[in-house]
């Protein structure tokens, strides 16, 4: 997508330097360099993880994990070209797929001074023991998300010709054949919500995760809150099924599915060998226990013209 679009800017007259990220983390450090630098304007070219990968760029981390992070430029703006395998934050923040057309036109807006940025929540999080910091934007998951995430990651050059939806649920399939439920212990602002044998928890900040899931039908970017999602005593064919309902938030009529919101969230598993991988905007980044904490307005947004 990037030639059409750097023809389309390059028309429009927008100044830009132009930088493609060479390994994992590098959307991070050189974000961090670029604001250090007086760059007040970052867009993000590509997918989920991509983004989170740049928000996190966008703070600089204390020594002490406890305390939360304190953003580079407070005033720098944030944007986004959707073009990765789910784009789940871009669909929800406008409800569905947009076109692509439309984001390119945000970013040309605000070259022109003729759009203004929206303050958006992100979450901290600590995982690994609570000791790696890291940024979510859009939303986390746990358990059966977690591996379902690895497996998307791994999959090769011909399964990339499918849909970002298709490559998701592919993924799941796999990872709920392989998967077995562990004692998990979920604290929303220090309220034990959950207890006991589980197969997914998720933490969202945004509406959609995992290729058009939506975890939490009342997951805002703006609200303050983050939600937690949890899904116990869940046989194999009751995950298919969730499956099939979880796109439109069905899920959540299902009394083994709970959603709490709240400030601080904490999952811990309570024996090393029932960690679970932590998938943070599409990336693994980690496993539990973990901590997420929500920096309400944190970063400015470009969304809309």
């Amino acid at each position: 997508m990037w030639p059409s679009i750097q023809k389309q800017l390059d028309a429009a007259r927008v100044e830009y330097q132009a930088y493609e990220t060479k390994a994992a983390g590098d959307a991070t450090v050189q974000t961090r360099a670029a604001l250090r630098s007086g760059i007040e304007s970052v867009v993000v070219v590509g997918g989920d993880g991509t983004l989170s990968e740049t928000a996190e760029g966008f703070f600089e981390f204390n020594h002490d994990a406890d305390v939360p992070p304190a953003p580079v430029n407070p005033d720098a703006t944030l944007a986004l070209l959707p073009a990765g395998t789910g784009n789940d934050f871009a669909r929800g923040l406008h409800g569905k797929r947009t076109p692509l057309q439309h984001w390119i036109g945000n970013v040309i807006a605000r070259a022109r001074g003729e759009n203004d940025a929206h303050t958006i929540d992100v979450l901290y999080g600590r995982c690994n023991g609570f000791e790696k910091p890291f940024i979510c934007l859009n939303a986390s998951t746990m358990g059966i998300g977690g591996e379902t995430a690895g497996r998307v990651a791994a999959q090769g050059k011909f399964m990339r010709n499918f849909s970002g939806e298709f490559r998701f649920v592919f993924a799941a399939v796999g990872a709920l054949a392989a998967w077995r439920e562990r004692r998990v212990r979920v604290v929303v602002d220090g309220r034990e919500v959950a207890d006991g044998p589980m197969n997914l928890v998720g933490v969202a900040n945004g509406l959609y995760c995992g290729g058009g899931m939506m975890f939490s039908p009342d997951a805002r970017i703006d609200d303050g809150k983050l939600d937690v999602m949890t899904a116990s005593g869940l046989t194999r064919k009751n995950v298919v099924t969730e499956l099939s309902r979880i796109h439109t938030g069905g899920h959540v009529n299902n009394p083994k599915v709970t959603i709490t919101q709240g400030k601080i969230a904490r999952i811990e598993t309570l024996l090393a060998q029932d960690a679970m991988p932590l998938e943070v905007d599409g990336n693994v980044r980690g496993v539990t226990p973990v901590q997420f904490q929500v920096l309400p307005g944190a970063l400015r947004f470009i969304s809309s013209c």
